[in-house]
């Protein structure tokens, strides 16, 4: 079974070809900068190979278009024919409480996921562009299915989920926290219980999903208890542009003082704030540890803040937990910022962590390793992340039982 996995955003859509048969990426590649100038695909060969083709790509059908011919491609092709993807799996933000595993399309699906655009404006709409282009190119015979960010937390309860606001606005628009990156969460779990040569059902892990957006998640016994992001991805600790959790009145102060809409107060609080609003730099960690190193002062305040942040979300779900066996670290920072993972455990000192310092800093780059030395109380793991490997396995899973 070759199963197509896509990720599809407002003006990218990323895809993956994997045979399922050994789990072997057999393409990959992404389109960018769809429904605007300068449109191009890009995806890498078997032998490794980096290509990159303008094309114009007006919409996302014109993108699938080009992922078809890129995959046919008699040169640098995967298969030879499209009978050959036998389902495709799409990642979506946003699920709501109706969804809390993967499913497969149709049309109840489709409008679920729609009426859900509201919680996920700049996800969901884009998700069901890439749903509807897929169809277009690709038939109708070929099953789809759905694999959501929030389904893996839809087991916490009720204590953590709501918020204290009136009642009533949960029952009239959904109002609660519903998490993001589950499948990421999902799949580092289930990597670490297998180190741990536990059953997942007798392990507390801390998962921390840190990149340009970033989450932790308490999973206990396989089961997500809490996580840091909320109604939307906003909330939190501080991200790459995003602020964060913080007190509801310091929009409110600002928004007075400046004079802002709503919907600008919304934008500085998603596209203005954490590393990029502390620092004044870049919203992209690299440049911000360069500046560090040149003695910026409000950079090195943006990674102390960062840092402390994870650390008191960590701390906090230790408790939530009753102890914890293992702590994850995963994604873009996560995998590739020594740095941050010995500022972050220095904190955790306390709790009985033990940093091997020379392990962290030789442990990037997708390397998977244990971080801490054979005496610290909690484990603490680099687990490259693979989303797409679990969107693929959800579809081929949800399509053999056809």
């Amino acid at each position: 079974m070759k199963v197509l996995v896509i990720n599809a955003g407002s003006s990218s859509l990323k895809y993956q070809l994997i045979d399922m048969t050994d789990e072997s990426v057999l393409a990959k590649g992404n389109c960018e900068r769809i429904g605007t100038d300068g449109s191009f695909i890009g995806f890498k060969t078997n032998d490794g190979q980096k290509i990159e083709r303008k094309t114009e790509m007006k919409n996302h059908t014109q993108a699938f278009r080009a992922v078809k011919e890129a995959l046919l491609d008699k040169e640098y092709g995967a298969i030879t024919d499209l009978s050959e993807v036998t389902a495709i799996g799409h990642r979506i933000v946003q699920g709501g409480a109706y969804f809390d595993r993967s499913v497969l399309i149709d049309a109840d699906v489709h409008a679920k996921i729609e009426e859900l655009s509201p919680l996920a404006p700049l996800h969901n709409p884009a998700h069901l562009q890439g749903i509807d282009a897929c169809t277009e190119v690709f038939g109708t015979e070929i099953p789809q299915v759905a694999v959501f960010d929030t389904a893996f937390h839809q087991t916490m309860p009720e204590k953590a989920f709501m918020y204290a606001v009136p009642y009533e606005y949960y029952e009239k628009y959904g109002v609660r926290k519903y998490g993001f990156h589950g499948t990421s969460h999902r799949y580092v779990s289930a990597k670490m219980a297998e180190l741990l040569g536990r059953p997942i059902e007798e392990t507390k892990i801390i998962t921390c999903h840190i990149g340009n957006g970033s989450s932790i998640t308490a999973v206990d016994g396989g089961k997500v208890i809490d996580t840091t992001m909320g109604l939307t991805p906003l909330g939190g600790f501080m991200m790459g542009t995003r602020s964060g959790s913080l007190d509801p009145s310091v929009v409110t102060f600002i928004g007075e003082k400046e004079g802002m809409t709503m919907a600008e107060a919304s934008e500085m609080l998603n596209k203005k704030s954490g590393l990029l609003g502390v620092s004044g730099v870049s919203s992209d960690d690299r440049d911000v540890t360069a500046a560090e190193k040149e003695g910026n002062h409000r950079a090195k305040l943006a990674h102390e803040m960062l840092y402390y942040q994870i650390a008191q979300y960590i701390g906090s779900y230790y408790v939530a937990l009753g102890g914890c066996d293992a702590i994850v670290f995963t994604a873009g920072l996560g995998e590739n910022q020594p740095c941050l993972r010995e500022g972050v455990c220095n904190y955790l000192e306390c709790l009985g962590v033990k940093l091997d310092k020379e392990v962290n800093n030789n442990t990037i780059h997708g390397r998977q390793g244990t971080l801490t030395a054979p005496d610290s109380k909690i484990r603490v793991e680099l687990i490259a992340t693979d989303e797409e490997m679990v969107i693929a396995r959800d579809t081929r899973d949800i399509v053999a039982a056809l």
